[in-house]
């Protein structure tokens, strides 16, 4: 492996050059199939003969690769176990050794080691690490903390459950007690080093990792030796939340140090504690109020105390929220001292903040919108005051009332000069009237009764709405933003009033006006009323929709840069939302709305960075061929066969899973009904294993795939590709994370080639199916065989039957399918939800009682069992049936984006029901099918039900076929 060192490093080199990135990255794909891979990384990570980029590529592509190759879906090796064990004693050193910037991507890997193999796989991690700490040493301790920080921090967001309990428990027992003597071990040694600068900035990087630790070993429960010392840490932490010395002083005004860091951590493990350990920590509390009400009231208005200033907002807003303590709040005087000192410097625009609207103005929207994630004081302390309205509703809102009066007369002296003073009162006025959490589908729901929205909307912000000129950009964004945040408030008919003055302001020259009224169209166009009718009815916005488009795809590709073009998602989601509304009224735009979805797509796909923008242009291709292609199938196909083929010929992952939906939607449009050159040209590749290995294109292919059997079964047969599809099937079902798809894939198989193709496969299928079943039978895995049986026993006017299934199953193994028909099929058809699989055992079973030969002699009980699973299925409701073809949206803000699999909506596969002609009543139906069959059988079915069934069932029975 040595030898190979070398070569590696250089392509390792080679991938931070943007000129042959794409081809070194291809290389090392290869390279990293070879035995022994991972731990050259580790060697050329570790060695400082490299220079410091070789060596973070290098920990960047192990990092990469652990995540890959560790585990596969069932948590089994995929490494030699050698090198598995390798990896796992060296890491820890590994870590601990090199510089911090290697350390974070070394840190991740750590982190996904310890998903699969914390604690019981890796039970000697914890007592290594605590071997390794030294309480006057914190340059060794540094490394160690970190890898402790990136396993304990996994159990922030976990729901509890024994196993985590275990682990957590199982840290404690050997962790607990040694942090808390590193603990004090590091006061003493900032106390002897506060002269000396670099040793204060490690000692406090330390501390900054043990307060993280702190969070991480207390985010469950609070452990028992902390509860012990809950004083010595109480101390502790009020010590160095009030700790100041010039060493530690950032010279940058917009850089915060070791020193906030610190102390917005500390105000983050006391909200937990209040939140969580009130009664453990409240004689503590009191100080650690007072302390950080004088914080608020003397910090600077710099930003590099930001991240400090909201941790300490949502410290007290914490404490505001909890009964026994919102009382100290509760004066009239109080809540003055409060808004003037507290929420007015904070909820002010400040330098910086125009600074920001000017030069970086995505990243000003992006801090901007509610939900963010951005840590900003405008944020926090908007909470903070509400948290405080919703306990004293009352004198809170005639306090801000006041100051809102107060700021618009300011303005009104003198617009010009004074515009700022109409920022805060706008700020705090929506501050104020929200009540209860905005939703990203509905903004604001539900208002504070003691204001008017419409009439501060129309008294205070319709003209900058209006004018043309005059009005600082700030104030127009200010209104729109307000029209945003208070969508659903706002009437219908004040929609339909605003809506072209909001339209307008797309043509501002202004980046964040233009990109804020992108944002309101589109979440106006989005609303619904009570009856689910849209707020803006889509004739209102057909006949803009050309110019509507036009211009915003000119705004979207005004800067050509890759980088440029997909950093506004807002406007993207704007054009989205449009063809969604109009639906075919783009048809007669077809040409324009082509070329400008094709050169983003072309463009974007050289550099994808923003997941967010990419998402919505998909979404908007996926509508567009959804509403434009059936009128011009072969043109839209041309068209896009390039962009999308360069997508797959160059291997951009992250586009791929998008582009399987799209050629699948696009053969969908097409009315042709036939299987087009264009689809059997794509056969053979999406067929190659290859394709298959990235978890994100599975079930994109398993939807293209199944659309082209549905068209092309004929072409698969003579061009002997049958052979590899249920290969893909195969595989698909050895995994639970895929044994789903593969079903999908099995069912469109059966359903669309003629039974004689088949006929020497199922002996096989069958034995795949049981097979797995017997060995790691999941939830899942059962309903789908269940599903798949009725699938098979329905479709009798293809040949086959519940004796078809009952043939193969003993071909696999004799006598197998009495057990199976009992503990399986019977219980588990009961749990089906979808009314389509519902409706799909009702025939399943009515078929079954009235043809089946083997459920008349071989299995007597059997068919009673039958119709009473029938009759259960029947009068136990299924659950309502969803409208397809409502576009319904996953709330973006929600999605993980990645290059995992994402749906898109607005070409999602529309089941198709097989049987129309069983009509709306299912009973009727049985009612007739059986009595039909009784009648041919010469009273056969009448007879089964006279001495097979229950005096219950006979009574329902006979009711449907009267």
């Amino acid at each position: 492996m040595a030898g190979n060192l070398g070569a590696v490093a250089q392509l390792l080199e080679a991938s931070l050059d943007p000129r042959q990135n794409k081809q070194a990255e291809i290389t090392l794909r290869q390279e990293e199939k070879k035995p022994g891979f991972s731990l050259a990384l580790l060697q050329i990570t570790a060695s400082a003969s490299y220079p410091y980029n070789t060596r973070l590529a290098s920990a960047l592509a192990f990092k990469n690769f652990i995540k890959r190759n560790w585990t596969d879906e069932d948590g089994n090796y995929k490494l030699p176990l050698d090198e598995v064990t390798t990896i796992k004693q060296e890491l820890i050193s590994l870590m601990i050794s090199v510089p911090a910037g290697i350390q974070t991507q070394l840190g991740e890997a750590v982190s996904v080691i310890a998903d699969s193999d914390f604690w019981e796989r890796w039970d000697t991690l914890v007592a290594d690490l605590v071997s390794r700490l030294q309480p006057t040493n914190p340059a060794a301790n540094i490394g160690v903390l970190q890898v402790a920080h990136s396993i304990f921090k996994r159990w922030r967001p976990l729901f509890r459950s024994d196993e985590l309990y275990l682990e957590i428990n199982h840290v404690l027992e050997k962790f607990g007690d040694p942090f808390l003597t590193l603990m004090q071990g590091l006061d003493v040694y900032l106390e002897e080093h506060k002269s000396n600068k670099e040793n204060l900035v490690q000692g406090f990087t330390q501390l900054n990792l043990m307060i993280k630790l702190l969070y991480d070993l207390s985010c469950h429960d609070l452990p028992p030796m902390f509860e012990e010392n809950i004083s010595g840490i109480a101390t502790f932490l009020l010590k160095y939340l009030t700790y100041d010395n010039q060493l530690l002083h950032t010279d940058d005004e917009t850089e915060a140090g070791q020193l906030e860091f610190a102390r917005a951590g500390i105000f983050q493990v006391l909200t937990l504690y209040v939140q969580k350990y009130m009664d453990e920590f409240k004689p503590h509390i009191g100080q650690f109020v007072e302390s950080s009400w004088s914080f608020l009231t003397t910090i600077g208005q710099e930003t590099k105390y930001d991240i400090l200033v909201s941790k300490a907002l949502q410290f007290l807003t914490s404490v505001a929220g909890m009964p026994e303590h919102s009382g100290v709040f509760q004066s009239e005087e109080t809540l003055h001292q409060i808004v003037e000192k507290v929420i007015l410097p904070n909820v002010s625009l400040r330098e910086s903040d125009e600074e920001l609207f000017e030069d970086e103005p995505i990243e000003f929207i992006r801090r901007d919108l509610e939900g963010s994630d951005s840590e900003t004081r405008r944020r926090a302390a908007t909470d903070f005051l509400r948290t405080l309205a919703e306990k004293f509703e009352g004198t809170v809102t005639s306090v801000v009332l006041k100051y809102v009066q107060h700021y618009l007369a300011e303005y009104a002296k003198d617009p010009a000069s004074n515009w700022k003073a109409k920022d805060t009162a706008t700020y705090l006025y929506s501050a104020i009237a929200a009540k209860g959490v905005a939703t990203a589908a509905h903004g604001v729901t539900n208002t504070n009764p003691l204001v008017n929205i419409t009439e501060y909307l129309q008294t205070n912000l319709a003209a900058d709405l209006v004018s043309e000129d005059g009005v600082n950009p700030i104030l127009k964004v200010d209104a729109i933003k307000y029209l945003y945040i208070f969508r659903s408030i706002i009437t219908k008919e004040q929609w339909q009033e605003v809506l072209p003055l909001v339209v307008r302001h797309l043509g501002s020259s202004n980046y964040v006006v233009y990109s804020y009224a992108a944002i309101a169209v589109e979440r106006a166009l989005y609303l619904s009323d009570n009856q689910g009718q849209p707020v803006i009815a889509p004739g209102i916005i057909t006949p803009l929709a050309k110019d509507l488009l036009q211009h915003i795809f000119a705004l979207i590709e005004q800067n050509p840069a890759p980088e440029k073009v997909q950093e506004n998602e807002f406007l993207m989601r704007c054009a989205m939302r449009v063809l969604i509304v109009i639906k075919d009224g783009v048809v007669p735009h077809t040409d324009l709305v082509l070329q400008h979805l094709i050169n983003i797509t072309q463009v974007i796909s050289t550099n994808p960075s923003n997941p967010r923008f990419y998402y919505f242009h998909f979404e908007a291709v996926g509508a567009f061929i959804r509403f434009a292609a059936p009128a011009n199938p072969e043109k839209l196909e041309q068209a896009f066969y390039t962009p999308f083929a360069g997508v797959l010929q160059g291997d951009v992952q992250e586009f791929m899973p998008y582009i399987f939906q799209l050629f699948a939607a696009l053969l969908e449009a097409n009315p042709s009904g036939t299987l087009p050159d264009y689809y059997q040209n794509l056969v053979a590749p999406i067929l190659m294993p290859v394709m298959w290995e990235s978890k994100g294109n599975i079930p994109a292919l398993v939807r293209l795939l199944s659309s082209i059997v549905h068209r092309g079964s004929q072409f698969i047969v003579e061009n002997q590709q049958i052979v590899l599809i249920l290969g893909i099937f195969q595989k698909l079902l050895s995994t639970k994370a895929n044994e789903g798809y593969g079903f999908d894939l099995l069912e469109s198989v059966v359903a669309n080639f003629p039974p004689a193709v088949l006929e020497p496969y199922f002996k096989d299928i069958m034995q795949v199916i049981l097979t797995r079943l017997q060995n790691s039978k999941t939830e899942n895995l059962s309903i789908r065989f269940v599903r798949f049986f009725h699938f098979l026993s329905a479709h009798d006017q293809k040949g086959y039957s519940a004796d078809f299934v009952i043939k193969v199953v003993d071909q696999v193994q004799e006598g197998l399918f009495t057990p199976i028909y009992l503990n399986i099929i019977l219980p588990e058809s009961q749990k089906l939800a979808r009314p389509l699989d519902r409706k799909t055992a009702v025939l399943s079973f009515t078929k079954t009682l009235a043809n089946s030969e083997a459920f008349a002699t071989r299995y007597k009980k059997g068919w009673a069992f039958t119709c009473e699973a029938l009759l259960k299925i029947l009068e136990l409701p299924p659950l309502p049936a969803s409208k397809d073809d409502l576009i319904a949206e996953h709330d973006v803000e929600d999605m993980a984006f990645g290059v995992g699999f994402t749906p898109l909506n607005t070409v999602r596969a529309q089941p198709r029901d097989p049987w129309p002609e069983t009509g709306a009543d299912l009973k009727a139906w049985v009612g007739n099918y059986l009595k039909e069959a009784d009648k041919k059988s010469n009273g056969r079915v009448a007879g089964f039900a006279q001495e097979r069934l229950s005096d219950e069932a006979k009574a329902v029975l006979s009711s449907y076929m009267s």
